[in-house]
């Protein structure tokens, strides 16, 4: 009798492990599927508040201290859910092992499945810059977002002037990108970017491009404040308000001109622009 029920006892404890393994198996799959959905209904895989991390699938140097940080996300169809004009919050550590969090833009869109790619400038006492120094393929970065104050609707002006220094060109290239690649969107962008060499520009290879695909509708002017070449020829120097005047938009309703840079320069372009009569409506600095 006791050899029955051992036997009656086997199948009935394999069923139970079955069924615990089938419950364990739908429930992943359930947890994968239902990420999948919220990150193709949502429009994204960002949460505003809370860091999640994304993989470095390729770093790629474009200048002697600037390199292109591509991440995956979830699934090949996941979209990061990032409107333009937004940013992100990246989270690292610095060289004593110190917390440190930083803003930046990608320079890709949501039209951009499976991944997304940041340009960053790695200064050599940079707190987040020995981060990213120190990052290597197959490495996370926690990420958060979106951010930030710029709301843009496709047609909400006629022309944007946009004003750049360093690695501020990165809000002016996602922004440009959105107007440029949208057919529906008519806005016109008359781009100023200053950079001290010509080795410092960022992306002048995708800049020059859109200014050749689409010569009416996006113009970039370069300027260089210790250009190396004599037969540069750009602007050179900082730039000023004559320069705004001959590349940007005059003042008016339906034009707006976007800044972003270091904050001297910030300081100085928010001078020559209330100086030129571009009203407070009429500006606005990432």
């Amino acid at each position: 009798m006791a050899f029955i029920q051992s036997m009656d006892f086997i199948p009935i404890a394999n069923a139970e492990i079955l069924g615990v393994l089938v419950a364990i198996f739908s429930v992943t799959i359930a947890a994968a599927s239902s990420y999948y959905f919220l990150c193709r209904k949502s429009k994204g895989c960002l949460d505003p508040q809370k860091f999640k991390e994304f993989k470095l699938i390729k770093k790629t140097p474009i200048s002697p201290n600037a390199a292109k940080f591509r991440f995956s996300l979830p699934t090949p169809k996941s979209l990061l859910g990032l409107p333009a004009g937004k940013h992100v919050v990246c989270r690292g550590r610095d060289s004593e092992g110190q917390e440190v969090t930083r803003p930046y833009t990608p320079i890709t869109l949501d039209s951009q499945d499976g991944y997304f790619e940041l340009v960053v400038k790695m200064y050599p006492k940079g707190r987040m810059s020995h981060h990213f120094r120190e990052m290597c393929e197959g490495e996370y970065l926690a990420v958060k977002g979106p951010q930030g104050r710029f709301n843009y609707k496709p047609g909400q002006v006629r022309a944007f002037g946009m004003i750049a220094g360093g690695t501020g060109i990165t809000p002016m290239f996602q922004l440009s990108r959105a107007i440029l690649e949208n057919p529906k969107d008519k806005t016109s962008v008359h781009l100023i970017y200053a950079n001290t060499t010509l080795e410092d520009i960022l992306l002048k290879e995708e800049l020059d491009a859109f200014a050749s695909k689409f010569p009416n509708r996006f113009k970039v002017y370069y300027v260089l404040s210790q250009p190396t070449d004599s037969a540069w020829k750009g602007g050179v120097g900082h730039v000023s308000k004559e320069m705004i005047q001959d590349y940007c938009p005059p003042p008016a309703f339906d034009i707006q001109i976007l800044r972003c840079g270091p904050p001297g320069m910030n300081k100085a372009m928010a001078a020559h622009l209330n100086a030129l009569g571009y009203t407070s409506p009429m500006q606005f600095q990432f």
